[in-house]
């Protein structure tokens, strides 16, 4: 499988964004009307969920419904207020020795991913994110020396509130330290089952359990994959690996001898690293954000990492190919 993988440079939204997301959006407007259109809110109940739980990121969302496609569906794909469900995988560790950093693998399918890396100025705030749901981030950096990831919490259920991807670009874009976020993430209602981990400059780090209808719960836990302590889809937890690659984690972060080195080569390597493409559940990347630098590196196989920097971002194109050739020794089936 071929993806073309782009970071770009643009402070607000504007030609480059609009013309990325044009090209975007025939895909996500049919994810939107997957269940139908009966099942995705209105844009008036949207905004107004906008408004009383992300007021800063409203005129912005604004300005991206102007940029958008003339399409009576925009406004309301774009609140990301109860959107479709899906499901991804993701592994993803804070080593706590300075220098502190968060490391984390993302687990999708190539044929859905954006491909999109950004640095943009919305709020005010300089951050870099990895791009979903057109305006959201799968995991991020901002100027202020905050970085945050997300894996899926491996559970069904599905409630009122927010896709992740907003929640995690609204951290981003308003917050400056972990307790901030966390007062963020403990506040907003999110639509079904997530774990974020978040990393200040100070090098204090949480995880977050999110899930919808119940409080979130907040863990000192530095490592996340996709299952939380209670409950759960038990045979997708199984399949997918979660709770061996969390202990696997979890081990490494503790042992005493791991070094930075060995601890960032593991995610390259089975069980966190997946060749599972072709189900949609292979590694995408790997993101390491130095949060006192205000570094973003990020990995593929076979090819020089590339380095991004909150003050000096340098934009690149690449094209990348991933490979289901270990995919047979990995594959479990999950329904």
């Amino acid at each position: 499988m071929k993806t073309v993988f782009l970071a770009i440079e643009e402070a607000r939204p504007g030609p480059r964004w609009a013309s990325l997301a044009a090209s975007f959006w025939p895909g996500y407007r049919k994810w939107f009307l997957r269940e139908g259109e009966s099942a995705r809110p209105s844009a008036e109940k949207g905004r107004q969920a906008l408004e009383a739980h992300m007021p800063e990121l409203v005129p912005t969302y604004h300005r991206l419904v102007e940029l958008m496609p003339d399409d009576p569906l925009v406004p309301r794909a774009l609140s990301l207020y109860c959107p479709t469900p899906y499901l991804t995988g993701c592994s993803q560790a804070v080593w706590g020795r300075p220098p502190a950093r968060l490391i984390r693998n993302y687990d999708y399918s190539p044929v859905l991913w954006e491909g999109l890396l950004l640095h943009s100025s919305w709020t005010g705030s300089k951050v870099i994110a990895m791009s979903d749901c057109l305006w959201g981030a799968l995991d991020g950096i901002n100027e202020h020396g905050l970085a945050v990831s997300l894996t899926f919490g491996g559970s069904r259920e599905i409630g009122p509130g927010f896709g992740i991807p907003l929640i995690v670009r609204y951290v981003l874009e308003t917050c400056r330290t972990t307790q901030e976020a966390v007062r963020a993430l403990t506040r907003i209602p999110c639509h079904m089952a997530y774990n974020v981990t978040a990393l200040d400059r100070a090098g204090r780090y949480v995880t977050v359990h999110l899930a919808p209808r119940v409080a979130a719960v907040v863990t000192d836990e530095p490592v996340a994959t996709n299952h939380q302590a209670v409950g759960g889809w038990l045979r997708y937890v199984e399949a997918s690996g979660s709770i061996d690659r969390k202990r696997l984690l979890r081990e490494r972060v503790e042992d005493g001898e791991e070094t930075e080195a060995r601890f960032l080569q593991r995610f390259f390597e089975p069980p966190l690293f997946s060749h599972r493409y072709e189900g949609g559940w292979g590694t995408l990347y790997t993101a390491d954000y130095a949060v006192r630098e205000g570094t973003a590196r990020y990995f593929w196989p076979g090819q020089p990492e590339l380095v991004e920097h909150v003050d000096s971002f340098r934009e690149e194109e690449r094209l990348l190919r991933y490979s289901d050739r270990k995919a047979a020794q990995e594959r479990r089936t999950i329904s």
